[in-house]
């Protein structure tokens, strides 16, 4: 069966991704054998699933081995993860964006919303990491850390995101925006909202919640901490409405190859994916980016760099080659010029107009008195402070876990 996926891979000495927390592993998983970390360098590998096909791949919906509507088919995902599973990957990778044009890939034309398609993936497997990729330009951090932690109970401690800042400067227009963010607010905002996230993550103690019938005791109200942050992007009082997770807080991955999507992945990432084209570039790219976590005052040999391969698998080289050749032929260079243009313009591309069907509620009542919804916004007035805890009852959150031996 063709997978049709492109492939992360890492490899870093005594470093595991992680996915489960030391406390409550995943039942099954290798965390709950009790054995040590295995020792020396280890591969890792990611799945990353662009159904029928994403950039560069014009003629994947073709092979008659993948569905013509595999990009929103949950069955084909799940199949696939449960493929790289039991092929021991670390994690599954979703990708997004929320701009397109009729030139954009295939599999872009029509997706499912990552968070949406991993928790359905997540009931249908056991260990491997589930990275949704949700954009820090068009979405508050209470809705994300809601969002992701969710998926983390739901997968029991297997919840990923991928954290990016929307490059499609046409993103504005489907938001309410004349303009998209220039790099600076793109990115300082990207720093905020990650670290409001992860404020909000620590809402709550792990024995918050004891659950106590013969003490009568539900919830321990020391154990609940608001976070009332206001600083220049975002004011959110918390704290947030879900215990806990298994992991205590998501996996933070992150890409980005500018000046400024570097210094963010040296400040925030667990694993920063890169696409270098030769191995001395992505050797060098490790060694930068270790250099600018540790000067940041992180442990450098806790960043994970995955870099991206395509592998056309055959049963020979001469196939395989050919395979590869065939693929090279159906890219398109006029296309992907356009949606490059369109990109970088954020305008849509010359299309067909058309007016849609009128639309009525199943129940003619309904529609007759159905209210128009309010859709008033409040911003929070600028300022600067960092994410600071409440300060009536202080703790320290406890420490999160950097690995855990699959």
């Amino acid at each position: 069966m063709d997978v049709r996926a492109d492939v992360c891979t890492g490899v870093q000495e005594g470093q595991y991704v992680r996915f489960y927390s030391a406390s409550t592993p995943h039942p099954g998983s290798a965390s709950n054998s009790g054995s040590a970390r295995r020792p020396g360098r280890t591969l890792k590998l990611g799945a990353v699933l662009f159904g029928v096909g994403g950039p560069g791949q014009h003629t994947t919906w073709l092979d008659p081995d993948i569905p013509t509507n595999a990009s929103v088919d949950v069955r084909w995902y799940i199949a696939r993860a449960q493929q790289a599973e039991a092929a021991k990957f670390d994690h599954v990778f979703i990708v997004d964006s929320q701009f397109i044009t009729p030139d954009s890939p295939h599999h872009y034309l029509s997706r499912l919303e990552p968070l949406t398609l991993l928790s359905a993936i997540a009931v249908h497997t056991h260990h491997i990491g589930l990275v949704g990729t949700i954009t820090t330009s068009y979405n508050e951090p209470f809705n994300v850390a809601r969002r992701l932690a969710s998926l983390d109970h739901i997968s029991g401690g297997r919840a990923g995101w991928n954290v990016v800042t929307s490059g499609d400067a046409g993103t504005a227009g489907n938001y309410g925006r004349d303009e998209h963010y220039d790099y600076a607010t793109r990115y300082g905002r990207a720093l905020e909202h990650v670290r409001v996230v992860q404020g909000l993550w620590d809402s709550y103690e792990s024995d918050a919640f004891p659950r106590d019938r013969a003490r009568g005791e539900f919830f321990d109200r020391t154990r609940q901490h608001t976070l009332d942050h206001r600083g220049e992007y975002f004011g959110v009082v918390g704290p947030l409405n879900l215990e806990r997770t298994p992991q205590g807080q998501p996996v933070i991955f992150q890409a980005g190859d500018s000046e400024e999507g570097r210094d963010l992945g040296a400040s925030i990432a667990e694993a920063i994916f890169t696409h270098a084209p030769s191995l001395a570039q992505a050797q060098e790219f490790r060694r930068e980016m270790r250099a600018r976590a540790a000067a940041k005052g992180r442990d450098p040999e806790h960043v994970l760099i995955v870099p991206g391969i395509s592998p056309v698998i055959a049963d020979t080289d001469a196939e395989a080659r050919a395979k590869d050749d065939a693929a090279r032929g159906g890219r398109s260079f006029e296309r992907a010029l356009a949606n490059s243009a369109v990109r970088s313009a954020g305008t849509t591309s010359p299309a067909t107009t058309w007016t849609p069907p009128s639309r009525t509620w199943a129940t003619p009542a309904r529609a007759a008195s159905a209210p128009t919804p309010s859709r008033s916004r409040r911003w929070p007035a600028s300022a600067t402070s960092p994410c600071a805890k409440s300060s009536s009852t202080s703790w320290t959150p406890s420490a999160r876990r950097s690995s855990v031996p699959r």
